[in-house]
């Protein structure tokens, strides 16, 4: 029984137990490697997200509010409470298509949980590697707390994914590091659930501001701000995923509460969470896979093409079809790979380059050609792009396991190599990689805050 007579389902019993142990517990080194890599890529979607407009409008409206200084805002020199410094950051980290994505659970779990998880390490200065832990607890209880839901229903009825999973997976990351107990852990979720939501009318918000604010920005705020509230002593139900009234039947039809703790400590969800190696939308990471390929096996002049034809999913053709936005336009971003050879972040987030007269030229040349079998293969995403030349002949490539995936991922000098590109432009090349050799290191940081001075620049 729970302190107020509810009765507490194994599962939420398992579950509490698990978050409250996650401080202390032993991650195999498979799991540590991958949360390094996670972690130091959404640091980097941050410090580049401040320059775009998403983040610099989540820092003004930080500044404004002001706060105690509790905790940074990357890529400025602004100290604030920990759930407005979370807000900011979480706000930047989605300022565009840079961060880390879930597939199974549909949620960018990084651009949540570490903006959470970081303002309240500061605030209590955890060292490094607890952050790392509360970090991968995050993953785990956010991602399979949406694969406890009807995801057809979700869906139905237009409610995004994203608020969901974001929010209980920065809460559990802000408790662990707040090291909880069982029953505090139990309190905590249930002040998530009472956050969460997600309307997807943000789709219609062509600024991606919006977007930012659902998927990572108020899911960051309102883990902390949850954590925050039990820390001072606020009670609430013991399970809030059984029993009368409870979350998961208010939210899905179908649930599944064997989900929640389904391979819990044996099967981490960071390891499957997938990172971009393109700064770009996710149907577009195949694409631009497929025509680097083709010109590693046969030097492709942009001048000899006569027309490209890409094969997706779909879904996945919709999504990125001559949207206006140029990180998200795959005829937009298939020109310039072709034309420049690669695709940087700089150069897949430049309007001006939407109106090139050589880009716009072979951007008309691209099409899509949408696939019911791609749709149905395994793993997901997968891509087929034919490059047809002017003397005839067809060059083609099938990527089956994007790079970056769980089933291709990246090698610890690619990530480093994109976080690079991203934050060399904002903090300087000494002090990017100082940042880097840190995050590699993270189990031998003692505070978390004694990075603030890496992770500071002039404000946007």
């Amino acid at each position: 029984m729970g302190h107020g007579g509810q009765e507490i389902s194994g599962e939420m019993r398992t579950l509490s137990t698990f978050i409250a142990e996650a401080r202390n517990a032993t991650l195999p080194a498979h799991a540590v490697e991958a949360a390094e890599h996670h972690i130091l890529d959404t640091l980097a979607a941050i410090i580049s997200g401040t320059r775009l407009q998403p983040g610099w409008l989540g820092i003004g409206y930080a500044r404004d509010l002001g706060g105690v200084p509790e905790a940074s805002i990357l890529g400025t020199p602004i100290v604030t409470s920990a759930a407005t410094a979370a807000l900011a950051n979480g706000i930047s980290a989605h300022s565009d298509e840079t961060d880390d994505s879930h597939f199974t659970s549909r949620t960018h779990p990084g651009a949540a949980i570490l903006p959470a998880a970081l303002a309240v390490a500061e605030l209590r200065h955890a060292g490094g590697g607890e952050f790392l832990r509360a970090v991968t607890a995050g993953y785990d209880v956010g991602c399979r707390l949406v694969h406890a839901l009807d995801m057809r229903g979700f869906a139905a009825l237009h409610r995004s994914c994203h608020g969901f999973g974001g929010t209980f997976g920065a809460g559990v990351a802000a408790g662990v590091l707040h090291g909880f107990d069982a029953a505090q852990i139990r309190h905590l979720l249930s002040y998530c659930a009472q956050s969460a939501s997600g309307c997807g009318a943000y789709m219609h918000d062509r600024g991606h501001i919006e977007k930012a604010f659902v998927y990572s920005g108020k899911p960051a705020q309102s883990g902390v701000m949850a954590a925050g509230m039990v820390a001072a002593g606020f009670t609430g139900a013991d399970d809030v995923f059984s029993g009368d009234r409870n979350f998961l039947d208010a939210y899905a039809a179908k649930p599944d509460r064997a989900a929640l703790i389904d391979g819990l400590g044996e099967r981490y969800e960071i390891v499957r969470t997938n990172i971009k190696k393109w700064c770009v939308g996710s149907p577009i990471q195949g694409a631009l896979d497929g025509i680097a390929a083709i010109r590693e096996a046969r030097a492709v002049l942009a001048d000899d093409v006569d027309h490209v034809r890409v094969h997706l999913a779909p879904a996945n053709l919709k999504t990125v079809d001559n949207r206006p936005i140029p990180n998200v336009n795959i005829q937009h971003l298939v020109a310039l790979m072709l034309i420049s050879g690669t695709v940087g972040f700089a150069e897949s987030h430049d309007p001006a380059l939407m109106d090139d007269p050589a880009l716009s030229a072979l951007r008309k040349r691209v099409s899509l050609v949408p696939s019911d079998e791609l749709d149905r293969a395994k793993p997901p995403r997968q891509t087929i792009v034919e490059i047809a030349l002017k003397d005839g002949s067809l060059l083609s490539q099938r990527v089956v396991a994007v790079r970056g995936t769980a089933d291709n991922p990246m090698t610890r000098d690619e990530v480093a190599a994109k976080a690079r590109d991203l934050m060399t432009p904002i903090l300087g090349q000494d002090r990017c990689a100082r940042l880097i050799d840190q995050v590699f290191a993270l189990q031998g940081v003692a505070d978390m805050a004694s990075l603030r001075p890496l992770l500071t620049a002039d404000a946007p």
